[in-house]
């Protein structure tokens, strides 16, 4: 066992995080304190009294001076958590606040373990939004709040969950309670009028109560079908939890809904014989039943979503008139004397819309309508499938408008309605919550000729490169040992028949077939668009971007463009030049012309957004590229330092966890010196001519495709 650290030692460690010379802290009884303990113990102080400091010297100093009193109180996981959470007050409201946190070690104390075990809202909404967008039904959206409930269109849970021992049973109690708001809105339990429903029953909360607890029993039902291994895993945090078991008398509803769950109807339909008894108590996993909320919101939601969705099938009707009358070669007839009148037919999740006995696949948007209509009436009424007249609607009064993000930069209020990311402080060892203010902005078109004189600049590369990408379309693999094929596998045979002669049994896998390359590519381009990119630089990502899109249009793989800048933590921009479903057409080449410098280049930040609209996208290959002049830096900030490559480094293993591939093409000389700590030693390239940078990402194609 190591010696514990002399006076002298302990001395300068401290001074040295305390950065004596200018804050004129004294560390004298400090050094007092921490002489006696053992070498393991000061060790683990003076790690986290460095880490404190890094982000402010104040809190650290005040730390140190109560650590060794919280050792007899406090085990060390506690104490972890004791200074994130200091450090996390200091990040979202200030150094005295965060003071607070220090001098109220009792405080600390009573919640230590919904600290130390418990699953935060901030940590937990991420995971469990994208939880939610593969599950069915409505889009709904993730908010705090301080009782576990839905209101149809946001599920609510509390800030931090702590209800169960360990930290992955309150994050699975979190996924459980998601889960269990979405059966409810999903399954009908929102759709119910409990005004009218409870208005026979004297005690109209009895009611309420008893409703809920065989609707529970319905949605336990529910989700035992849809969801079997989630299902399995809520009733083992139900026993680890200690819930009790359902009362004798109410086990006959479980029954009955266990044979067939039913509607919320069939709930109604018990309600009298609940209504006579004690409800059991609720489950750990189980959420509130709020009807004056679910009505406010479904009354709104109903009168807006009928209107836009006869909005929309008018649309429908006239594209289809139109796409018939081309393939006919006739002229577009007159429209009809009366709206069109669809049917609507549900199979699975999927929806089907006819017209004129004529099946018409609706688009993304349409099918959101028309899944949240039908789980607010239980079915598509008829007269809602009548398209509107001309003049009847005006979509854009339904429609959400989103806000002009350069007007709310400049307000008080600059971070609603913004994307919050967090970010890696390498010297904290922990991310910085909600620390990135983040907006998504279309890019202003430039010069409308621009495109035309780089195509006829450079005409000769640009054909050369679609030749390329029209190669790698159509490759063709060569797949041995099959048990069928279009010629013999001489080696394979070989092998066979010497098995054959052992004794062995002679395999079936004699042939080779020639496969033809199934892509299934998502590539998303991140463009630099900060300052230092000015002048040559700017003109070469704008000219290699042109080139790539008229080259990548051959290939038909998915891809995206998008610019990034910004000016500290507060004002990270995305600047979208071409999405993932937008067309190659005139706006994207004049969005193309129009990638000017701007800011900074804060790079964790863009790399989190722009793999989580990656991650959006099916497909079995997913590359990241990136296109800059220079390493992560920003105004005044420390992220110009080992910090920002550390957070970008941070921000590029996320990406790799979540299955893609990052690539950096690169413009800086000194780019040796970073890059391949950030993106690893196979995965950056350097170049200094435009020509080659087309080029460079065709070999990235090939290389990560075959």
């Amino acid at each position: 066992m190591e010696a514990p650290h002399t006076p002298e030692q302990l001395t300068l460690r401290l001074e040295t995080a305390f950065d004596v010379e200018f804050t004129f802290h004294k560390v004298d009884h400090l050094v007092d304190i921490l002489a006696p303990l053992d070498r393991d113990t000061q060790d683990f102080i003076l790690g986290w009294v460095e880490r404190i400091a890094s982000t402010n010297i104040q809190i650290s100093y005040e730390f140190t001076r109560r650590v060794v009193e919280a050792l007899d109180r406090l085990d060390r996981r506690v104490i972890e958590a004791w200074a994130v959470h200091a450090m996390d007050t200091y990040d979202r409201v200030g150094l005295r606040p965060a003071l607070e946190v220090l001098f109220k070690v009792d405080d600390f104390l009573a919640h230590a373990h919904a600290h130390a075990a418990g699953a935060f809202f901030d940590e937990v909404k991420t995971v469990l939004s994208n939880f939610l967008c593969g599950l069915s039904g409505r889009r709904l959206e993730l908010k705090q709040g301080e009782q576990v409930y839905t209101d149809s269109e946001r599920l609510f849970l509390p800030n931090v969950s702590a209800s169960m021992e360990s930290e992955a049973d309150n994050f699975l109690l979190c996924k459980a309670r998601v889960a269990f708001m979405w059966a409810q809105t999903r399954f009908g339990s929102c759709r119910v009028d409990f005004d009218a429903a409870f208005a026979r029953f004297a005690d109209p909360a009895r009611a309420l109560a008893a409703f809920q607890a065989l609707d529970n029993l319905r949605l336990e039902t529910c989700l035992a079908h849809e969801l079997p291994g989630l299902w399995r895993d809520m009733q083992a945090l139900s026993q680890r939890h200690g819930d009790t078991a359902l009362p004798q008398d109410w086990q006959p509803f479980a029954q009955a809904f266990d044979a067939a769950p039913g509607k919320p109807e069939s709930v109604l339909a018990l309600l009298d014989q609940a209504y006579a008894l004690e409800p059991p108590a609720p489950r750990i996993y189980h959420a509130a039943l709020n009807p004056q909320a679910v009505a406010e919101v479904r009354s709104a939601r109903m009168a807006r979503e009928k209107m836009l969705l006869r909005v929309k099938l008018a649309q429908l009707a006239e594209e289809h008139r139109q796409e018939s009358a081309a393939q006919t070669g006739d002229k577009p007839g007159k429209k009809r004397p009366q709206p069109p009148q669809f049917e609507a037919r549900q199979q699975g999740q999927a929806w089907e819309l006819t017209l004129d006995s004529q099946p018409i696949a609706p688009p993304e948007d349409v099918r959101q309508l028309l899944t949240s209509v039908s789980l607010d009436w239980g079915e598509i009424p008829p007269e809602m499938l009548t398209a509107a007249g001309d003049g009847e609607y005006d979509p854009a009064l339904y429609e959400e408008k989103e806000k002009n993000p350069n007007e709310v930069w400049l307000g008080t209020y600059h971070e609603e309605g913004a994307h919050l990311y967090p970010e890696w402080d390498h010297a904290r060892q922990h991310y910085r919550k909600n620390w990135c203010v983040l907006r998504e902005i279309d890019l202003k078109p430039g010069e409308p000729g621009y495109v035309d004189e780089v195509i006829d600049k450079h005409h000769g590369l640009v054909k050369h490169l679609r030749r390329t990408f029209e190669a790698m379309r159509d490759e063709s693999r060569l797949l041995k040992r099959q048990a069928q094929g279009d010629d013999v596998d001489i080696d394979a045979l070989v092998e066979a028949l010497a098995d054959s002669m052992d004794g062995r049994e002679m395999s079936d896998q004699l042939f080779m077939h020639l496969h033809r390359a199934d892509r299934s590519m998502a590539v998303m381009f991140m463009v630099d668009m900060s300052g230092s990119t000015r002048g040559w630089i700017n003109d070469a990502e704008r000219e290699a971007l042109i080139m790539l899109c008229e080259s990548l249009e051959a290939l038909g793989d998915r891809y995206a463009i998008y610019g990034f800048s910004g000016q500290t933590r507060k004002r990270c921009e995305i600047f979208r030049i071409k999405t993932f479903d937008q067309p190659y057409n005139e706006a994207t080449r004049a969005r193309i012309a129009g990638i000017v410098p701007r800011d900074y280049t804060r790079m964790g930040v863009a790399i989190r957004h722009l793999s989580k609209l990656l991650n959006e996208v099916e497909a079995r290959t997913k590359l990241l590229i990136t296109l800059s002049d220079g390493k992560p830096d920003d105004y005044f900030d420390i992220y110009r330092g080992q910090y920002g490559i550390e957070d970008t480094r941070q921000a590029l293993f996320e990406a790799r966890r979540s299955g893609i591939h990052p690539f950096c093409i690169t413009i800086d000389r000194e780019g040796k010196e970073y890059l391949p700590h950030m993106y690893g030693h196979a995965n950056w390239v350097e170049i200094d001519e435009i020509r080659k940078l087309p080029l460079k990402v065709a070999d990235i194609y090939r290389r990560l495709t075959t």
